[in-house]
């Protein structure tokens, strides 16, 4: 079924991200997947062969998406992909002690078309080791493709295909009553790189003050940014938030210099 194009920003606002992908193949066939919904933001994380995007096999297999392979961006890491989103959801079939929430396709797909101050990306990993838990960790959310649970390890571009239908889907449906947050007031999403900052800010602060210990720092951190990811911080949290680690941090050096 062909669906019509719209003129809903999300097609604009969603990036997939590819981390150490291995085979050419599988960069084209994501771009082929990604042309037939509709997308065409494509960033590479330091993929196995630096020609990777020009290779035969690449071109051959996104069968007409050339040009989501000619605009497509490599970068050497999972920061620079992230660069102005304010939102990030890892795709992985295995599921972490200490993940972020975990969404369906669906419910991820809803969420961006309802939150349209959402710069998202979507973050797949190798096609071998996928994603290393400190990617995930970088993330807002986790998402799971339900599957056959004896053989739930879906091909790179079929996980794309996925998760790009199932976003199209959400703009092209007119479904009445989409969810409501029922706050007042909603300010803007921080980005990625604001959140990260204000947890090396807290990291800090809770060294100084003892409670976390840079030599066993045991799960404490990623339990904080676990607790964190399902706020969905914005920009005045996130400042307020590093406002108290700054407080700590100077009330601490107040103390020992008159120690």
């Amino acid at each position: 079924m062909n669906l019509p194009q719209t003129d809903t920003p999300l097609f604009d606002r969603l990036r997939f991200v590819l981390v150490e992908t291995s085979r050419p193949g599988n960069i084209g066939a994501t771009a082929r997947a990604m042309k037939n919904m509709g997308f065409s933001q494509l960033v590479l994380v330091n993929p196995r062969f630096d020609d990777a995007l020009a290779r035969e096999e690449a071109v051959a297999f996104a069968s007409g998406a050339q040009d989501i392979l000619s605009a497509a961006r490599v970068v050497g890491s999972l920061e620079e992909a992230l660069a102005g989103c304010n939102f990030a959801a890892a795709v992985s079939a295995r599921l972490r002690e200490f993940s972020p929430p975990v969404l369906t396709p669906r419910r991820f797909a809803a969420r961006l078309h309802e939150q349209a101050d959402l710069r998202a990306a979507v973050v797949f990993g190798n096609e071998r080791f996928g994603l290393p838990n400190e990617a995930v960790q970088r993330c807002n959310v986790l998402i799971n493709i339900p599957a056959n649970p004896d053989y739930s390890s879906l091909n790179l571009a079929q996980a794309v295909q996925v998760i790009s239908y199932e976003a199209r889907m959400a703009c092209a449906a007119e479904e009445p009553g989409a969810a409501e947050s029922g706050i007042g007031f909603q300010g803007e999403v921080a980005s990625r790189a604001q959140v990260e900052g204000m947890y090396a800010h807290l990291e800090q602060a809770l060294i100084a003050i003892d409670f976390l210990d840079p030599d066993n720092p045991k799960k404490l951190m990623p339990r904080l940014k676990r607790l964190f990811a399902r706020t969905e911080l914005e920009t005045e949290e996130v400042n307020i938030l590093r406002g108290i680690a700054s407080q700590i941090l100077t009330a601490r050096k107040r103390i020992r210099t008159k120690e």
